[in-house]
């Protein structure tokens, strides 16, 4: 009896590596097949790619020759651009860099502090109402921003916040993004208990618990909402756009925007110029973090 179960043993052993072996070489393919897949990959790649390839294109080109010539490769090379579109403006372009730089800067600042406060709250501490006011605030998620844009700006205009930059970046000291919350308390549930255990018994209270132990270990998603965050903010239009009327403190999408004119004498070139100018701390800032941004998203809410 004892050689047959070996025996069964060791037949059925054998045939799970034969599937898993099978499964790795189907995974694998033929080296045309990967080749194939390579080059669809590619292609998709550069299909959407091409919208930024074709502004980079445009920031060369003349005004009156971005939309008449579809090629890539300019004809005529307007490397001026840059410098006519730098100083084309009522400020120039750094001062715009430099307000969106503020604003996002205390965006994440903000978003961090407060979103992590409020999501070690709900992930490792126990009070009354927790899951009612965890599904209020996921509840928040399901509500148009549109909703509630008159009584904020009503809010606003009463505290003398108009033409200044705190509507844009108060609100992010007060955990006012729920998804980023939710971000959090899925990382933070998945932190081993006897942690915070240990450091209470080390006479650690909730703050220096939070602060010395559970925000070191959050370090991925820390670092996705500072990405996330810092791309939504530094390309937000419409709130500056209702907030901000003095073009000494325009962000870049509004500066961006007086490049256009209604009359229909409008700098393409310069425009597409400063667009690209605009990218560049933003890719930059993806790349710095994107080891961070893709652990994050990862593991967050994995055991």
């Amino acid at each position: 009896m004892t050689d047959t179960s070996l025996i069964r043993t060791g037949l059925r052993g054998a045939a799970q590596k034969l599937r898993l072996g099978g499964y790795e070489e189907e995974l694998s393919g033929t080296p045309r097949s990967r080749f194939t897949r390579h080059v669809i990959l590619v292609g998709l790649g550069l299909v959407m790619l091409y919208p930024l390839l074709w502004m980079i294109s445009a920031s060369f080109k003349p005004s009156t020759d971005v939309f008449s010539d579809t090629g890539l490769i300019p004809a005529i090379w307007q490397v001026d651009n840059y410098s006519t579109g730098w100083t084309a403006l009522s400020q120039p372009f750094h001062v715009y860099l430099w307000n969106s730089l503020v604003i996002a800067f205390f965006n994440v600042v903000g978003n961090l502090l407060s979103c992590s406060m409020a999501a070690y709250a709900f992930a490792r501490l126990r009070f009354r109402g927790r899951k009612v006011f965890f599904t209020a605030m996921l509840g928040t998620m399901l509500l148009p921003g549109q909703v509630v844009l008159i009584p904020q700006y009503v809010i606003f205009a009463q505290l003398g916040w108009i033409n200044t930059y705190l509507p844009l970046t108060v609100p992010a000291f007060f955990a006012t993004n729920a998804f980023f919350v939710f971000l959090l308390v899925q990382f933070m549930r998945n932190l081993p208990m006897e942690l915070q255990d240990a450091a209470k018994i080390d006479g650690a209270g909730a703050f220096r618990t939070y602060w010395s132990v559970i925000m070191p270990l959050t370090v991925p998603a820390m670092a996705t909402v500072a990405i996330f965050t810092a791309i939504s903010s530094w390309g937000d239009f419409f709130g500056p756009l209702l907030y901000l009327t003095d073009p000494k403190l325009f962000t870049v999408p509004l500066a961006l925007k007086e490049f256009v004119s209604s009359s229909g004498s409008s700098s393409w070139g310069p425009m597409f110029a400063m667009s690209v100018v605009s990218l560049l701390p933003v890719v930059a800032f993806f790349f710095i973090g994107q080891k961070y941004l893709v652990n994050g998203i990862a593991t967050t809410g994995m055991k």
